[in-house]
């Protein structure tokens, strides 16, 4: 038996959690720069607000109906989120971290699942506040469908466990909303005349898996109570890390453009050093505002590859710096850039080029203590000079306090 446990509207929620005045007001949180939506509460959806439109297109619906807005505070919303699964995860044998605000649980040999659900809801609340919604069932899969259904149900907890329950929800489930259907699969289906997830498990599995591949139609089995997932205990290594900001204010010359390139470079190398990995090659794109068609438009993206996978910020740096000098043009205002590293491997894979002169011992020791200083003191206590001297702002005037992560920001309680 697995359970997933979601978090509801999480980023809202987290807003929510230290000012209850906002329960049942409308919610939305925005994308780095305050340029689009990327959450929303259930009062903000029902107004009519989209995931990933720009907010500006929605200035007239937010003043008529006081919507509230936040930017987006990743700091607070991750240590929530590790407070939320550390009472979740205490109280069974194992389990599986999907997301920041998702994981899958093994409720293998609780006698009450329905029951013991609805008590882990409400410690989760309890202790930290933020409401959750669990589906559980016999495969992952279902347990997907279950969440679904919890979310619109009161006590938000949905059993899946009796054939004809399963059945009679599959029969409203729309595709779309299967997991591992994404947009491109839903509309295929569809062709076929494919509406629900009913229709979906009646189809021939041959069929099945020359249209959806294997792991569609290990899917489909899961849907009809076989189980072929199984809980991942190690994470996955990413196969690619990105940095990339919209700017508050348009990039309009070549040395500003590259400090942000060198900064996008050391985050991207920061992430990578924490996963344990090396990266083979680094990309830099930047593009103009296409939001404002009667200007000269203008996008670039180049790779370039390292003679041996680095996860040394400098060398990193070096290389993207050498990608932004042939892709930017002078004349252009550029509303966003980005670095991203591909082809990561684990940094023990590593297979050095017998014409590399490079000191890899100091270049590790060297990423190490600037690590541990920046971890310990504060980001960008130590940080490259062609980074610039000027402290990197991002333009979020929605900013709320970091509660739990700052200590300037901690509450204060007056007696």
């Amino acid at each position: 038996m697995f359970a997933l446990v979601d978090c509801n509207n999480f980023y809202a929620s987290c807003e929510r959690v230290f000012k209850p005045r906002l329960e049942n007001k409308p919610i939305a949180v925005l994308s780095n720069n305050d340029g689009c939506i990327i959450a929303r509460s259930n009062e903000a959806k029902a107004l009519g607000l989209k995931m990933g439109e720009p907010i500006f297109k929605k200035r007239d619906t937010v003043y008529k109906h006081n919507i509230h807005l936040f930017s987006s505070n990743f700091a607070l919303y991750g240590d929530i989120s590790k407070r939320v699964f550390d009472v979740v995860t205490n109280q069974v044998p194992s389990y599986e971290m999907y997301s920041i605000d998702e994981a899958f649980l093994d409720f293998k040999g609780i006698k009450d699942p329905y029951g013991f659900g609805v008590q882990l809801k409400k410690k989760v609340k309890k202790y930290v506040g933020i409401p959750i919604s669990i589906g559980i069932s016999h495969t992952k899969t279902l347990s997907k469908v279950a969440s679904y259904i919890a979310k619109k149900s009161k006590d938000s907890v949905c059993l899946l466990d009796k054939k004809e329950h399963i059945d009679s929800i599959l029969k409203s489930l729309p595709v779309d909303e299967i997991w591992g259907i994404g947009r491109r699969y839903a509309i295929k289906l569809k062709r076929y005349g494919i509406y629900t997830a009913s229709d979906l498990v009646a189809c021939d599995e041959n069929w099945i898996r020359k249209t959806l591949n294997v792991t569609g139609l290990r899917m489909v089995q899961e849907l009809k109570g076989t189980p072929h997932f199984d809980l991942k205990f190690k994470r996955e290594r990413k196969k690619s890390i990105c940095t990339s900001r919209s700017f508050a204010l348009e990039v309009k010359d070549y040395t500003r453009m590259s400090e942000y390139v060198s900064m996008f470079s050391s985050r991207c190398s920061e992430k990578l050093r924490i996963e344990g990995g090396c990266a083979r090659s680094v990309s830099v794109f930047m593009y103009t505002n296409m939001f404002k068609p009667k200007e000269r438009q203008y996008s670039g993206h180049i790779s370039m590859n390292f003679d041996t996978p680095t996860s040394d910020s400098i060398s990193i740096t070096k290389l993207a710096l050498k990608c932004i000098k042939k892709i930017y043009k002078n004349g252009y205002s550029y509303k966003k850039a980005g670095v991203t590293l591909s082809g990561i491997i684990s940094k023990n894979e590593v297979q050095l080029n017998i014409f590399d002169s490079e000191d890899r011992i100091r270049s590790n020791n060297l990423m190490k203590t600037l690590d541990v200083i920046n971890g310990n003191i504060g980001r960008d206590i130590l940080k490259l000079g062609s980074s610039g001297i000027n402290k990197w702002k991002i333009g979020k005037e929605k900013l709320s306090p970091s509660y739990t992560t700052n200590w300037s920001d901690i509450l204060t309680i007056k007696l």
